[in-house]
């Protein structure tokens, strides 16, 4: 277990913050990483960002979860897609982090279960530097804080995994405005709410007050060294990558 650990350690990942990003364009870019993780062209990348008002549905999800109508969206300028992630119905917006580490868990460990854990291990740690307790409920995958049907729920977690390389990622409340949970069934439980650092603390909370604990304790749960770059820095190592690609195409 010892040099398992210590090999985990020794993985270099970029770690790109986009901003206020659509998520169609966050979605492109994660695929053009895919394909060059697969091919051993770039090292590992942890994203995040954060995306206007949008709902997604996952591979599993169930049309019905989504409980506002096609009008309703439009008025609240709330988009709509259909994904390649595992997990049902959920929503992104303003206030919310969101990470999609794309990892090659050949190199650190082929376990999808183990993957997941590791995210929400990431997520309960990094709310306890702020003084809050949060947790795992028996078959719901996710963050939570409180107990039994009172529980509300901090995080959202649905990837995808090709190959062994990782996509989607998680999605973490902080000062997300929570009314909008109420468009959808969040993650098809009908008898739960969703909560908020901001809301738990009572005060106002920033991004930048989190993703670096969260991006710490990510690094620590798949022994990754991260290195910090721009968005212009990635796509200038992705086009130098995807290059070769091209010519042999």
């Amino acid at each position: 277990m010892a040099s398992e650990e210590k090999s985990r350690r020794v993985n270099s990942c970029l770690q790109v913050d986009l901003g206020l990003i659509p998520y169609a364009e966050a979605y492109a870019l994660q695929k053009r990483v895919v394909v060059a993780r697969k091919l051993g062209l770039i090292d590992d990348v942890l994203f995040f960002c954060e995306h206007p008002h949008v709902i997604t549905q996952g591979r599993n999800g169930k049309r019905e979860h989504l409980l506002a109508s096609e009008s309703v969206l439009h008025q609240k300028s709330v988009e709509f897609f259909e994904t390649s992630r595992g997990g049902d119905v959920t929503y992104h917006g303003p206030g919310q982090i969101v990470a999609y580490p794309i990892l090659n868990l050949g190199a650190i460990r082929r376990d999808v279960v183990w993957y997941v854990r590791q995210l929400e291990e990431a997520m309960i740690r990094a709310t306890a530097e702020f003084g809050i307790v949060a947790g795992r409920e028996a078959g719901k995958t996710g963050v939570w804080v409180g107990e039994g049907k009172t529980s509300e729920k901090l995080a959202a977690i649905g990837v995808h995994i090709s190959r062994w390389v990782t996509s989607h990622g998680l999605a973490y409340n902080v000062s997300t405005d929570l009314r909008n949970f109420d468009l959808i069934v969040p993650c098809g439980i009908a008898d739960r709410k969703a909560t908020s650092l901001e809301k738990l603390l009572g005060r106002s909370v920033k991004l930048d007050e989190v993703k670096p604990k969260l991006a710490a304790h990510l690094a620590e749960a798949f022994g990754l060294e991260l290195q910090r770059i721009d968005r212009a820095e990635l796509l200038e190592k992705l086009e130098t990558a995807e290059q070769p690609v091209a010519a042999t195409a």
